[in-house]
Parts: structure tokens; sequence; C-alpha cells
């Protein structure tokens, strides 16, 4: 398949003027192309993935290939990224081969950014390339010019594949591929990505009707090994117990920065970035140029960032996932990740940012905030070391994007009930529809459903007698363009007493998960929730202490690869020789006192600690899992009358605190939790209606705009609030109810990793008991209490109180053990 002579001899000798060789998975896509296949390409970053994806387009127009004849007219080439930055810095990096080579290509992106005028222009007279995203290219296939726009379509670049084909925009974009494969039968499909754990998937993804063998899979050349290292503190402090800040890096971080000439700094959350921002300010002596990007930021501000790396201005810059999908800065030369990276893949996508180059090794360094993101951060680079990835897996596409794709389609014309049902079964992510399932959908999309039906306003589509089905009135079509979309924004909620007076505001993620007489920690005080309405968390404050652990907004999750590697580095001894001497008397002392997590069994240690007894549960499946299952022993623990006080979740632990010890943890985690608990704790809490929220909103059942106007988060939760009312009374099984019930499970409470540990608690529990703490369970433990205080304190506060713990849980006078 390598057959470099399928490449135009302008293209080669463009290369070659470059001082640039024809990279092997680039001939390959090129390949692909002539035969017929579609493709996927999996190179590292730095590889030339784009230019590949755009070879076969460069080649359509070079002149060698035309004989003479004109270039061609219309829409050649779409390209789809998951964001406009993106777009903008492919249309840069495309324009510079068109030009020197002399093509005759226009290239032009589109956005919810270009103005109304472009946009319609665009329709009439199209660019050859058009870089764009799902929701945008779901919206030009909305008008009815559509099918001529997209008739002459002969390929489809999508970019950071791996971004969002397992989400509900993968979804969008999956029924978008099949209404252009519908419009232009000969479309070849490309897609891009530099970490795919399992690139079989999402062939069988990209494939019109799961045909994996049409997709052609091309593999990079293998680039340079990055060089990823460890920070680790001086000897007289050591690894931290607790924290995730690693503050004390520093000065040692500025000096990197220093002595690198541009240094870009991730973190995982907006918080943190902040916090290092200003903690590198206030040592920067030497006046550096230090910049901060995050997705709080004005777009104007990030604008201006951008700018200044582009141009080589800045020695350093402190972000966030914002610059995950980085555009090409080559004078990078360091990539520091704060705190433990979550995943190989995402460790891998930020290590590219540096040199960008596919034959010079990226330079990484990693700074763990503490001794669990120390196994974690070496765990990820052992991952990377040995080329392993991971990532999230597809699911079944989602109703509520179904339901707008439907509505689109009826605002590009009128269509046929059974032909757009094949159309959309050619998609992978919709292959499970059946006749009964596309017919409840119209049904919703036609009248809203059963409860809703005598609401003219949630008519929106109607069938006529010539079995076509078409817009109830042509204004339909202005109004869901006005508020199509996958992206709903999270909200924040005011916490307020009753009185009126404000507290502050906490993301809706969180208040969501409350419950009426529920207690947690915010602004240094116990509260208790009375009501959330509105987007208000009306509270109270307790007279018990914090149940619930406190506020520490949004984090990013671990994934099961990652962990599974974190817990395998503990029980294996023979890798203990690589860790630091703390860190290996740490897991030693556990071992001596009590048991190691190992894969395949649930390690839980019950123990006595300030009067109060505590139960810990290693479950290693992340923060979000470990949360909810939180919820659902207290709860559990509740009804069985052993007084539970309060829990706090980190990604590997769990630990409970109550009145009476728990003498059979099997019991708290029997698999009928997920069916008693786990339901009324969603219905009680604001999960669903917050779930149910979102889904109204894509699937178009409420509108977030009207011409010349736009809702308020509360207007359109208070909207959704009562027809959510509505439907759970008089229609429990309505459509949007269970893509509600969909979400909540996997997205919002992570129930298919409570699932994981109620499987391995079902085949073999280690239960300990213990005299007192154990060293596993200091950093857990450190943290109770301590995550909502401003983070200079609680840097303070967590190092006095994780040594104070430490100090008890590692002396190694035997206690009495009792494994169960």
């Amino acid at each position: 398949m390598d057959d470099r002579s399928a490449l135009p001899p302008e293209i080669e000798a463009w290369f070659a003027g470059r001082g640039w060789r024809v990279r092997r998975h680039q001939a390959e896509m090129l390949a692909a192309a002539e035969a017929g296949r579609h493709a996927l390409l999996v190179a590292d970053t730095g590889a030339g993935k784009t230019l590949a994806g755009f070879l076969p387009t460069l080649a359509a127009f070079a002149p060698s290939r035309l004989g003479g004849a004109k270039p061609p007219e219309g829409l050649h080439t779409l390209y789809v990224s998951p964001l406009k930055a993106l777009g903008h810095d492919v249309q840069r990096n495309l324009m510079t081969p068109i030009e020197e080579i002399g093509l005759s290509i226009r290239v032009e992106t589109r956005s919810g950014d270009t103005p109304s005028d472009r946009k319609a222009r665009q329709r009439v007279k199209p660019p050859h390339v058009l870089l764009t995203t799902p929701e945008s290219l779901s919206l030009l296939l909305s008008y009815p010019e559509a099918a001529d726009l997209f008739a002459g379509l002969q390929r489809v670049v999508i970019d950071e594949v791996h971004a969002f084909a397992t989400g509900k925009r993968g979804d969008l974009l999956a029924l978008c591929l099949t209404r252009l494969q519908a419009i232009a039968p000969g479309l070849q499909r490309a897609a891009l990505s530099a970490t795919l754990a399992d690139p079989e998937s999402y062939r069988a993804w990209l494939a019109p009707w799961g045909e994996i063998d049409s997709v052609a899979l091309v593999e990079g050349e293998a680039g340079a090994d990055p060089e990823v290292s460890i920070l680790l503190p001086g000897e007289d402090t050591g690894v931290p117990w607790a924290g995730h800040a690693a503050a004390w890096a520093v000065p040692q971080l500025y000096a990197e920065i220093e002595r690198h000439r541009t240094t870009l700094i991730f973190t995982n959350t907006r918080f943190l970035a902040e916090y290092i921002f200003q903690l590198l300010w206030d040592v920067n002596e030497a006046h550096l140029p230090i910049g901060i990007h995050h997705g709080s930021l004005a777009k104007e501000a990030r604008r201006k960032v951008e700018g200044a790396m582009a141009r080589g201005e800045l020695r350093a810059l402190v972000c966030t996932a914002s610059l995950d999908l980085g555009v090409d800065w080559g004078d990078i030369d360091l990539v520091v990740q704060m705190g433990a990276p979550k995943g190989s893949s995402r460790l891998l996508q930020r290590i590219g940012r540096a040199n960008h180059r596919l034959d010079c090794p990226s330079k990484a360094m990693l700074v763990p905030g503490n001794r669990f993101e120390f196994l974690e951060a070496m765990a990820a680079a052992d991952a990377v070391e040995q080329g392993q990835r991971d990532g999230e897996d597809f699911r079944p596409g989602g109703l509520d994007v179904l339901a707008q794709h439907v509505m689109g389609c009826a605002c590009a014309g009128p269509f046929r009930e059974d032909d757009l049902l094949a159309e959309i079964r050619s998609s992978l992510a919709y292959a499970w529809l059946d006749e009964a399932g596309m017919t409840r959908v119209l049904d919703f999309v036609a009248t809203g459903g059963y409860a809703l039906r005598a609401y003219d306003r949630f008519k929106r589509i109607v069938k006529g007698r010539d079995g076509f089905w078409r817009l109830t009135h042509p204004e339909q079509a202005a109004r869901h363009r006005l508020n199509a979309g996958i992206i709903v924004d999270n909200e924040m909620v005011e916490v307020r007493f009753r009185n009126g007076r404000a507290l502050g505001k906490v993301e809706e993620g969180f208040a969501a998960q409350l419950s009426p007489g529920d207690t947690f920690r915010f602004a240094g005080t116990d509260l208790e929730v009375e009501q959330f309405r509105d987007l208000d968390l009306i509270v109270r404050a307790s007279k018990r202490s914090a149940q619930i652990p406190s506020y520490t907004g949004l984090r990013l999750a671990l994934t099961t690869h990652l962990a599974d590697k974190v817990r395998d580095l503990i029980a294996d001894r023979s890798q203990w020789g690589r860790l630091p001497d703390d860190v290996r008397e740490w897991l030693e002392v556990q071992a001596w006192r009590s048991h190691l997590p190992v894969p395949g069994r649930l390690l839980v240690e019950s123990f006595p600690h300030r009067g109060l007894a505590y139960t810990t549960y290693y479950t290693f499946e992340g923060w979000n899992a470990n949360q909810s299952l939180g919820m659902l022993i207290t709860r559990r623990m509740e009804d069985r009358g052993l007084g539970p006080l309060g829990f706090n979740a980190t990604d590997y632990a769990l630990a409970i605190w109550g009145l009476k010890p728990v003498d059979d943890p099997a019991a708290l985690l029997s698999p009928d939790i997920l069916t008693h608990e786990f339901v009324d704790w969603v219905q009680q809490s604001h999960l669903l209606r917050r779930a149910f929220r979102e889904v109204a909103v894509i699937s178009g059942l409420v509108e977030r705009q009207h011409p010349g106007k736009k809702k308020t988060g509360k207007q359109v939760t208070f909207s959704t609030d009562l027809i959510y009312d509505v439907l759970r009374k008089y229609e429990p099984d309505h459509l949007l109810i269970e893509a509600a019930w969909a979400d909540a499970r996997a997205r919002m409470t992570d129930v298919a990793r409570v699932a994981d540990v109620l499987d391995r608690a079902a085949r073999e529990i280690d239960h300990v008991r213990l005299e007192r703490i154990s060293p596993l369970s200091v950093p857990v433990l450190s943290m109770i209490g301590r995550e909502s205080l401003p983070a200079g304190s609680a840097d303070d506060l967590l190092l006095e109180e994780a040594e104070s713990l430490a100090s008890a849980a590692m002396r190694t006078e035997p206690d009495a053990v009792e494994p169960d």
C-alpha cells in the first residue's frame, strides 16, 4: 500500500523543498483514498496527521492531476474538529502548502463565531474546504439547500476523534455522517488521533453500517520516545501525605522555567491553574513573562495569550484541559503536569505539546501532590513508555441527540419514516434503533409525548397524508437553529439562607447530589440542605457536623486502566525498589500492619479513630464513583442503625465514619444497593432533574433562546422542572425520563464503576479490623473537611493533620489484626 508514486510531483517537490520526506503513514492515507476506502490514522503528535488527512484533497487539486482542467467547484472536503480554535489553527497551517504549491483551493471556517452573512454565502457559494465543528455541521445540514451543497462532497476529515466520538457530540457527528453519506454516497471518511486505546472500536464507529473492513487502519511511524521524569521534594520533606496542589514544587518549577525556552504547565482544574499561576508570580524575581489559559477566561483574553505563545513571547503558560488538543507551538521544550495525570492517553496528549515534532523527544515532568499521586504518576509514565493507552468506551447513542437530529432533518425538508430510519441505523451508535423506537422518537418530536400532546408549542412536525413528515410551521426551522446544540452550560447554584443571605456559589453537579436533610461544609460552616429550587440551594446552619465531603469543584476522572496499574504497582513488591524511601516505607508498614489492595479483591479496613468508628474501602474506581458509593452506603447504614456521620472520597479510597462499627461490609455492598438506595437517592436528590434539564434542552423540548432574547439558566430550569413534574406524574416512561436516567447512571454517578466495586465485593473482600488508623488511610482521612479552605490555609492544615495521623499510622508495634 506504500505507493509513493501516487503523490503528485508538485506536492512531492514541496516536501523536498522543505527538507521533508513523505512519511509512510501519509502515503498510506493517500493510497487508501485512491483505493476508495475510508481510513483511521493513529499516529503520534507531531507526525503530520492533519497534513496526511488532507493529502488526498491537495492531490485532487494538483495541476498534474487536473490535466489542464479547471479545479472542481463546490464543497470538496469537510474538516470536523472538537474545538473552534483548532479549526482556525488548521486553516493557518493548511494555507502554507496551498499557497506555496500554488493550488487553487479556497479554505474557510464555520462556527458559532462566523458572521451571519458569511454563513449565508457559504450555503450558496461554499469554499472547497470547510473547517467546522459537529454542532455547526448539524445546523448546516438543517437547511433546505443542504442536498445541493453536499452533493459533490468527496471527503470528511475528523480530527482528534478520541476527544468526542464516545460522547453526545460523537452521537451528533455520527448522525451527520449518515445524512452526508445518503446525500453523497461516494463520500470517504477519515479520522485522526494520537491516543486510541482501541482502534478497532473507532474503525467500527467510523464505518457505514459498522462494516469495519471498509476502513483502513493506518498506523503512524514511531517517533522519538518521550523523556518523562517525576519531580520529587528534597529528602528533608519527602513526598507529601495528602493534598493536590503540589505547592512545594513551585521554587523547583520556577528554576525549570528559567532553564527552558517555553514551559507549558498543565493543571487538572481551573482553581489549581489560578493558584499555581499566583505562586509562580510570587517567586518571579526575574519578571519572566508567564501567562494563564483556561475556559473561564474571556475569549479575548484566551486569544491574546494564544497569540503571545504563537509569537514565542511567553516563557511559561499555566493551563488546563483547554489546551489538551493543543495548537502547534513548536517552541515548547518542557511540559509539566501538576498533580496526577488521571490517564495515560491524556498524559500522552499533553506531553505531545512539547516540540510537536515526530523526530524530537518530548520532555515532560510530572509533579505529584501526594503519595497516591506519586504512584499514579509512576504508573502513567510506565504506560507511556510501554505505549499503553486508555479511553472511554462507546455506548448506545442518546435519545435526546436523536430527537434533535430528526428535527434538523425535518427542517431540511420532508422525509419518509422508513428512509430516515434506514439512514440512521447505518451508524453504529444507532444500529440498535428499531421501528418501534423510531416511532417513539417521532411521536416525541411531533407532540412532546402523551402527557404534553395537548400543548401546541410542543407540536413541531406532522405526518401528511402522503406519508411524509414535515414541519408544522416554517418558523419551527428558525427556532430549531437558534437552540440546537449538544453542550449545555454547567450552571452555578447560589447557596443561601432562607432569609436571602448568600454564602457563595457551587457547581450544580455538586448541589444536584444533595437531598433535604443532607449536611455539607461550605465557606467554613456546616450547613443543612432545606431545599433546592430554581438554581438556589436553600440551607441553614447545621447543629450536626457535615456528613457529605466539602465542596471541591469539578475533577478529571481517573481512568480504569491507570487505576489498575496503580493497584498492580502496590501489589508487586518487586517494583518497590523504584520508589522513594518514604513511599516504600509507607507501603511496607501497610503490609506489616494490615493488607495491601490486590487486583480482583476489595480491601476494607475498620478501626476506631477519635471516638468514632471508621471504615475505609480501597476501590480504586475514581472520585465520582466513590462519591456515589459514599452516598449509597451511608443511606444503607442509616437504615440499619449504624449511625453514619460522614464520608470522604478520593480517587482511590472511600472513608466513612459513624457511631457504630461496620462488622459486615459485604452486607452494605450487596448488588441490590443499585436498585434500592440508588433509585431513592437519584429521585430524592436533584440529580434526575438536572439530567432531565440537559436532555430536554438537547432534544429541543425546552428552548434556551428566542429571537433577540436568551433565557437565563434559572428560567430554563424553571421550565424543565415544571415539565419534569408533569411527566413523572402522568408519563413516567416518557422518552426523556428514560434519557435522563441513562445520563444519571452513566455520566453523573459513574454507576458502572460502582457496579465494578460491588462485583469485586461479591467475589472476595479482605476485611481487616485494626486498633488504629492504617498507613494507607492517612491520605483520605487527611482531606476530611480541608478541601473547602483557601489553598494556602488548606496546605498548612493538611500538613499538620497528615503528620499527626501518620505518626499513629506508621508505628510498627503489633495491633490486634483480625482479617475476615
